[in-house]
């Protein structure tokens, strides 16, 4: 069922997704679906939930292979979360959409339970107060970016470099003063 209402998202996209064609497309009853999920936000986030474990955090690793500056830290973590979607753009969009509806917090929830061990290791030794005002910039950035893509105003490919850019002056910034 879950691969039936990803699929559907990127065929036709979050707002042309109707329960029913999804109990269609997996040979399922409505009756069924409706009893697992109470809605169809509460549908299309399991789903999404499933895809993003499955997908964008599979592989998510805070070891790298040899020696890596903190630059090259964090941006190897963003590029393996950002590389399925870049993949997906409809599932990208689908997902912005879906974290603002009912329910969609379990998503931002899961995330970060994926996400921030594996940059906290790669964080790890630096200061305290970077690390927060790193949280708040690029989390920041990411939403303000992805808000930008749903609405068609960017492509997904612009993601990455942006964040790219923003971390790369932010870990130069940070090891600069520390080096004073």
């Amino acid at each position: 069922m879950h691969r039936a209402v990803v699929e559907l998202l990127e065929a036709d996209g979050y707002d042309a997704l109707q329960v029913r064609e999804v109990a269609r497309h997996a040979r399922v009853s409505l009756t069924k679906i409706y009893k697992l999920y109470g809605t169809r936000d509460e549908l299309i986030c399991a789903a999404l939930e499933v895809w993003m474990r499955e997908n964008r955090y599979a592989g998510l690793s805070a070891r790298a292979e040899g020696e890596e500056s903190l630059y090259e830290g964090l941006m190897r973590v963003l590029r393996r979360i950002f590389e399925p979607w870049e993949q997906h753009p409809a599932l990208l969009a689908a997902y912005f959409r879906a974290r603002s509806a009912p329910g969609g917090d379990v998503l931002v929830r899961r995330g970060f339970e994926a996400v921030v061990p594996v940059a906290m290791a790669v964080l790890d030794g630096v200061d305290g107060d970077f690390v927060d005002d790193l949280d708040t910039i690029v989390s920041s950035l990411v939403y303000g970016l992805l808000g930008r893509f749903a609405r068609g105003e960017i492509e997904v490919a612009q993601i990455v470099p942006a964040l790219d850019r923003t971390v790369y002056w932010l870990t130069r910034g940070y090891l600069a003063e520390r080096g004073r």
